[in-house]
């Protein structure tokens, strides 16, 4: 089991969207994903997501908004990754180059025309409601083939 968490950083109508095409043998090659990774030992969900997002994008989140849990059974190499999803609007700092991809600001109306996981186009548009969502999205062989939602 990995636990991880995923950031939505977004300021003006625009969302920080990272392009993974750096890393060779990136599970995500190709993709454009919020920013995020892998816990470390001892972190809480928040102090991941500050540490991913400062580490990826140079950019100190405040006030990171726990927007839904995602199970994502057998992602990886038969690993199920459980990914806390965040919002934030509130940071400081100046973007750097990321040795994930590249980083680029993107108008909210044109997310959905990037080369995203079938599913967060799906779950990205959760982001604004008021409730909290618990989701299982079931991937094979990069394909999204049902996925499960609970909002509270």
């Amino acid at each position: 089991m990995q636990l991880a968490t995923l950031c939505y950083v977004r300021k003006n109508n625009q969302t920080l969207m990272l392009h993974r095409i750096k890393k060779a043998g990136d599970m995500h090659q190709g993709k454009w994903n919020g920013l995020g990774g892998k816990f470390h030992k001892g972190e809480s969900p928040e102090e991941c997501v500050i540490r991913e997002v400062k580490e990826e994008s140079g950019l100190t989140i405040a006030n990171p908004k726990l927007k839904g849990f995602i199970s994502f059974p057998e992602f990886s190499k038969n690993t199920d990754w459980h990914v806390f999803i965040f919002l934030a609007e509130d940071f400081t700092g100046q973007l750097i180059e990321s040795g994930e991809g590249v980083l680029q600001w993107i108008d909210n109306d044109r997310l959905f025309d990037l080369e995203l996981w079938e599913g967060d186009t799906i779950f990205m548009q959760w982001l604004d409601q008021e409730s909290f969502f618990s989701a299982k999205f079931i991937y094979r062989e990069k394909r999204l083939l049902d996925y499960q939602v609970i909002f509270y």
